[in-house]
């Protein structure tokens, strides 16, 4: 398949020069965006091109349909198209070094959007657009100690569905989440499994862990919510009723968790907005002038529970 490229905003040709100032694209950005596989991503990817569109930024978008080695070869592309600034969604953390210093030998500044990459080169990232998962890990865990302190639970068990192994918010995720309930001896995790970040996943994860612990699963922390929406229909073939029998956390705040958070078969959903795109164009513009950017820049973000009234939450938009 050819590498997909869509231009949002192009340069014009045959007109008169202060026509051609009015309409020119003030930044060439390339963002390799690492797939469609969830409402999140569809959602963050559309964010992206609206900006861009409002921004007056020419884009060039490749999917790499969650295969490093295709990120690397849209890095190439761009650098080699000579573009302003390079941004791209890491689907792992490890092995970019190499290209990521190509880039920065051409001169190109390089911004991560929502996950981040493990590195011991210097220089080779001008900033970081993306939720604080480690954050989001703590607030999962804090909402569980609340309902298990208000349920008057003596023990607490947990299976974990986790992201792509070696992804960032796979590990800080869970990461915040131990750290935030390994002080409370009542819980215990019983045993994690990789869901991929996939529905599909999710499903056939939830359905190995409700043939090994059945009726002892009292909580299941899901790193993303397609694959607590793929675990639901599990949970519920194997005669337990979801956000009752089994106390159910998610992330994402995608419209669709929300609404079965109402309906009460979701306990939690903690927010990781993938409305990023204003972020990225305003950073990618300073860059280009050569201004100073910050390191990190993290959006604010909510949970949504079961100890809430969320009768009047706006439609979330993805």
């Amino acid at each position: 398949m050819l590498p997909l490229f869509l231009v949002v905003t192009a340069l014009l040709t045959g007109c008169g020069q202060k026509e051609e100032e009015q309409h020119s694209p003030e930044l060439l950005l390339g963002f390799s965006q690492l797939g469609t596989e969830s409402a999140w991503r569809s959602g963050n990817t559309s964010d992206i091109e609206k900006k861009a569109a409002e921004s007056g930024v020419s884009l060039m978008l490749e999917i790499a349909n969650r295969k490093q080695e295709d990120q690397i070869a849209a890095i190439r592309r761009f650098i080699a198209y000579q573009v302003d600034v390079i941004a791209f969604s890491p689907i792992v953390e490890e092995g970019w070094d190499n290209v990521l210093l190509e880039a920065k030998e051409a001169g190109i500044p390089v911004i991560l959007v929502d996950r981040d990459i493990s590195t011991k080169s210097e220089g080779l990232i001008s900033c970081h657009i993306g939720a604080d998962f480690y954050n989001e890990g703590v607030m999962a865990g804090e909402y569980l100690i609340r309902k298990a302190d208000s349920l008057e639970m003596d023990e607490v068990h947990i299976v974990e569905i986790t992201g792509t192994e070696d992804s960032t918010p796979m590990r800080q995720r869970q990461a915040g989440f131990m750290d935030t309930i390994s002080s409370d001896s009542r819980m215990q995790v019983v045993e994690s499994v990789n869901g991929d970040f996939l529905k599909s996943r999710g499903a056939e994860c939830m359905r190995y862990l409700m043939e090994k612990y059945g009726d002892d699963i009292d909580v299941v922390f899901s790193h993303n919510d397609e694959m607590t929406l793929g675990a639901l229909p599990e949970i519920e073939n194997a005669g337990a009723v979801p956000g009752k029998d089994i106390i159910i956390i998610s992330i994402d705040g995608g419209q669709e968790a929300i609404d079965v958070l109402k309906e009460g078969k979701i306990n939690c959903v903690v927010e990781c907005t993938p409305m990023l795109g204003q972020e990225l164009m305003d950073t990618a513009k300073k860059l280009k002038n050569g201004e100073e950017v910050e390191k990190v820049i993290h959006p604010n973000e909510l949970f949504f529970s079961d100890e809430q009234d969320l009768s009047d939450l706006a439609p979330r938009g993805y």
